[in-house]
Order: C-alpha cells, then structure tokens, then sequence
C-alpha cells in the first residue's frame, strides 16, 4: 500500500521555523514528483512548493518565496520542507502529494496527484 506520511507540524511564533517531512512508505520515492499543499477551512487548497524526481526542478508559490525552501533525500523516501520567517497567514494544514511524471516535471497542479498524506497542521501564533 503506497502511503504519505507528514510530520514536523506544530506551533511556533511569528517569524519562527519549521521543518516539514513527507515519508513515502510502500514505494519508493525516487520516481514521483512530490508537491507541497496547504489549506485553511473554507478555502481551496494551494500549492506551496514542488521538487521534481530528481531535484533538479523545483517551484514555489510566490507567497513562499525566500522563506520556504524544499529539498528531498531519495535514499530517505523523504522530502522536506523548511519553513522560515512563518506569518500568521501560513497557519493551515500541509499537505504532500506524489505523482510519477515520463519526465523531471515540476508542476503544482493540484487534480494532477494521485497519492495524498493525512496532513499536519501548522500554526502560526503569538
């Protein structure tokens, strides 16, 4: 059975960090492009950042930019995300996605990935 698994969520102050990770278990995570979502009640889910298959194509919503870095480890199955200089506004629950492309694609996409993790909730709060 092919399962995501996230973790690393929390509580911090503004301007604090996190480190996020997305643990593939029953395959391996060489071949998928792994996308970071997140979504707070009431609104769509958003992509955050993206890595291709092999690292060498990576993307991150403009909101992100200079704070949020994404990286991955294959030998690991793990993908992570640091987060830095978190706001209030990146309060929400994260998400990761898989999806193996032909090519090193980096898209985020949302109806375009097939394997979903539970999620961990990341808030940002005085």
């Amino acid at each position: 059975q092919l399962q995501l698994v996230e973790s690393g969520g929390g509580l911090v102050q503004p301007g604090g960090s996190l480190r996020l990770s997305c643990a593939a278990s029953g395959f391996t995570l060489d071949y998928y492009t792994i996308v970071w979502f997140r979504q707070v009640p009431g609104k769509e889910r958003e992509g955050v950042s993206c890595i291709s298959r092999n690292g060498g194509s990576t993307n991150y919503a403009d909101f992100v930019k200079g704070r949020f870095t994404i990286s991955r480890d294959n030998a690991k199955s793990t993908v992570y995300l640091q987060m830095n200089n978190l706001k209030p506004e990146d309060t929400a629950i994260y998400y990761c996605a898989a999806r193996r492309f032909d090519q090193d694609l980096c898209v985020m996409t949302r109806r375009l990935y097939d394997y979903w993790g539970q999620g961990t909730q990341v808030t940002v709060s005085s």
